[in-house]
C-alpha cells in the first residue's frame, strides 16, 4: 500500500500530540485560571508558544504535502463516504489554521504579546469575552475536538473493522 512521506508521518503524530495538549490546556488550565492570577501569564506563554509552533509546523506540513508524492484517497466503495474522507482532511487543516489565526488575532487585540513574551508590567485584561476572535477561537476549538473524534473514529474503523491497512499509510516504518 502506498504511504505518506516519512516527514508527513512524523509531523502528523507530533502535531496530533501538540494540538491535543493545546486544546486541553486552553479548555482547562486557561479557562480555570482567573486573569488576576499571576500563573495565568505563564500558562498563556505556554499555550501561545504551542499555538505558534503548531501553526509553523502546519505550514511546513502543508508545503511537504503539496511537494511530495502521496497515496490516493481511500476508496471504500461508497462515493459519498470517499468524498467525506477527503473533506475531513481539508476540514482538519482549515480548522487548525483558523484556530491559530484566531489565537494570534485574540492575543494581539488583548495586548498579550507585550505582557506574555516581552514582560510588559501590565495587567491582563479582566476577561477576553468582548473579543470576537476569542469567541471564534472557542467555537473552533469545539469544532476541532469534533473533527479529531471523527478522524480517530474513521481510523479505528479502517484498522479494526475493515482491516484494510489504511492506518499503515500514516505510521512509521515500512508498514504492512
Amino acid at each position: 500500500m502506498p504511504r505518506y512521506h516519512p516527514l508527513l508521518v512524523a509531523l502528523h503524530w507530533l502535531l496530533a500530540v501538540m494540538i491535543l495538549v493545546a486544546l486541553v490546556m486552553g479548555g482547562t488550565v486557561l479557562k480555570g485560571t482567573p486573569n488576576s492570577d499571576p500563573a495565568k501569564v505563564t500558562a498563556l506563554m505556554q499555550h501561545m508558544s504551542a499555538g505558534i509552533a503548531i501553526l509553523a509546523l502546519m505550514v511546513i506540513r502543508l508545503l511537504v504535502r503539496l511537494r511530495s508524492a502521496k497515496p490516493p484517497p481511500a476508496d471504500i466503495g461508497h462515493t459519498l463516504l470517499n468524498m467525506l474522507g477527503v473533506a475531513m482532511h481539508y476540514a482538519l487543516y482549515l480548522a487548525v489554521f483558523a484556530m491559530g489565526i484566531s489565537g494570534i488575532v485574540t492575543a494581539n487585540i488583548a495586548g498579550l504579546p507585550e505582557i506574555v513574551f516581552f514582560g510588559a508590567d501590565l495587567p491582563l485584561p479582566e476577561n477576553f469575552r468582548g473579543i470576537q476572535a476569542r469567541a471564534a477561537h472557542g467555537v473552533i476549538s469545539k469544532l476541532l475536538w469534533l473533527l479529531i473524534a471523527l478522524h480517530v473514529a474513521a481510523g479505528l474503523y479502517h484498522q479494526l473493522i475493515r482491516k484494510d491497512g489504511l492506518f499503515a499509510r500514516m505510521w512509521f516504518g515500512r508498514g504492512a
